[in-house]
C-alpha cells in the first residue's frame, strides 16, 4: 500500500506528525438516510443504515476530483475517500482545482483523469450545472460518475453520496429561530452562505431563509464569496462595520473559524455568537471552546467512504443506494461531549493525500 502526498512541504509535514492512524477496523453500519426517487431534489427521506463492501474485487483506478483544499472541511472528505480507498484496496488519484472560480480548472482534471485510466469518477463540483457536459462525456464512456458533498443537475451520475445542504441550512436557521421565536425582540444576522453559484451554497441559502421565516430573526443581505479565509474575513468585517447592532453572524465554516479572532479582537463575546452551517475541526473547537454556537454535522469523512464504496459496487456490478447521505445532528455545547468525534472529522494532525497505489 503505498499512501502519496502531493509537496515536498507536505511530505515533511507529515514527517513531523505523529503518523495518523487509518482505520483497519470498519467504520459501518452507519446511520444515514436515502433519498427516493434518487437524484430528486424533493424526494422522500428513508432512514437506513450503510453497510459498505469489505473489499474490491481487484484493484480498481477511481479518479477523485474536488473544488480546492483549501479548509478543513475538504480535507475530511479526503481523509474519507483515501481510507476507504486503502481498507478496500484500489488505487486513488485525487485532483484539487484551486478554488470555486476555476471551473474549467476542474473540467481539464477530469478529463485528463479519464485518459490517464480512471474506471470510475468521483466529484465534489464546483457548479452545480457547469459540469454537466464533462460528466455526460465521461458517462457516455462507460465510466460510472459519483457525486460527493456538493450536488450536480446532471442525469449521467451513477449515485450521490451527500446530504441536503438546504437541510444543513435549515437546521442552522431553526437553531437560532429556536431562541428568537414570534413576538419576542428582533435580532440581526449576518449571512454568509459562501461562493455564489455553488450548488450547495444555494440550497443551504434557501433552507435558512425558510427556517427563519415568522421569526424574529431578521436576515442582512446575504454576504456571498469564496471560501477562503481571507475573503470570508473581509466580508465579516464589512458587515460588522456596516450593522453595529448584529446579534449574530451564521454561514460557512470558514467564516465562523475567521471570525473567532475578530470577534475577540473587538471584545464582542457574548455580543455577537457565531454558527456554521456545516462542521470542520475549527468549528468543532470553536464549539468545544465556546467561541462558536453551533452547527450541523453531515459527517464528511463518511459522504467520501460510501462515494468510493459505490463506486466500487458500481463497477462490480453490485447492488447499491443511488442516493444516501449520512443523518444530520446539529452540535452545540450541551451535547459536543456525547458526539463521537472520530465519526464527523479527520483524525488530527491528518495531512492531505493525493494518491493511494495498490
Amino acid at each position: 500500500m503505498k499512501l502519496v502526498l502531493k509537496t515536498a512541504t507536505a511530505l515533511a509535514l507529515s514527517a513531523a506528525l505523529p503518523a495518523i492512524a487509518f482505520a483497519e477496523e470498519a467504520w459501518f453500519p452507519y446511520a444515514a438516510e436515502e433519498v427516493t426517487p434518487a437524484f430528486s431534489a424533493d424526494g422522500e427521506v428513508n432512514a437506513v443504515t450503510y453497510e459498505a463492501l469489505a473489499a474490491a474485487e481487484k484493484a480498481w483506478n477511481i479518479c477523485v476530483s474536488f473544488p480546492h483544499m483549501k479548509d478543513a472541511y475538504w480535507l475530511g472528505v479526503d481523509y474519507g475517500v483515501v481510507d476507504e480507498a486503502k481498507r478496500l484496496g484500489v488505487n486513488l488519484n485525487l485532483v484539487e482545482a484551486g478554488g470555486y472560480t476555476e471551473l474549467n480548472k476542474q473540467i481539464s482534471q477530469i478529463e485528463d483523469c479519464v485518459s490517464g485510466g480512471a474506471d470510475a469518477v468521483v466529484i465534489g463540483a464546483i457548479s452545480y450545472d457547469g459540469l454537466n457536459n464533462v460528466i455526460g462525456e465521461v458517462a457516455a464512456k462507460g465510466i460510472p460518475v459519483i457525486d460527493v458533498i456538493n450536488g450536480v443537475s446532471s442525469e449521467d451520475i451513477s449515485a450521490k453520496s451527500l446530504v441536503s445542504f438546504k437541510v444543513m441550512g435549515y437546521e442552522t436557521g431553526a437553531y437560532l429561530a429556536a431562541k428568537h421565536p414570534a413576538g419576542t425582540d428582533p435580532v440581526q444576522v449576518g449571512w454568509f452562505p459562501g461562493p455564489a453559484g455553488a450548488g450547495w451554497v444555494e440550497a443551504a441559502h434557501a433552507g435558512f431563509m425558510e427556517a427563519v421565516k415568522g421569526s424574529a430573526v431578521e436576515v442582512l443581505e446575504p454576504r456571498f464569496g469564496d471560501t477562503g479565509k481571507e475573503t470570508q474575513l473581509k466580508l465579516v468585517e464589512d458587515v460588522l462595520q456596516a450593522n453595529p447592532d448584529v446579534r449574530y453572524l451564521a454561514g460557512t465554516a470558514v467564516t465562523a473559524e475567521a471570525a473567532q479572532g475578530l470577534i475577540r479582537e473587538r471584545g464582542l463575546q457574548g455580543k455577537v455568537d457565531l454558527l456554521a452551517f456545516y462542521m470542520t475541526p475549527g468549528v468543532y473547537t470553536g464549539i468545544e471552546r465556546g467561541f462558536i454556537l453551533a452547527a450541523p454535522a453531515d459527517s464528511m469523512v463518511v459522504q467520501g467512504r460510501i462515494a468510493i464504496d459505490q463506486a466500487v459496487r458500481i463497477l462490480e456490478g453490485k447492488d447499491y443506494i443511488k442516493h444516501v447521505g449520512p443523518k444530520i445532528f446539529v452540535v452545540d455545547p450541551e451535547n459536543i461531549g456525547d458526539v463521537e468525534r472520530t465519526n464527523i472529522l479527520p483524525p488530527e494532525g491528518f495531512s492531505p493525500v493525493f494518491s493511494v497505489s495498490n
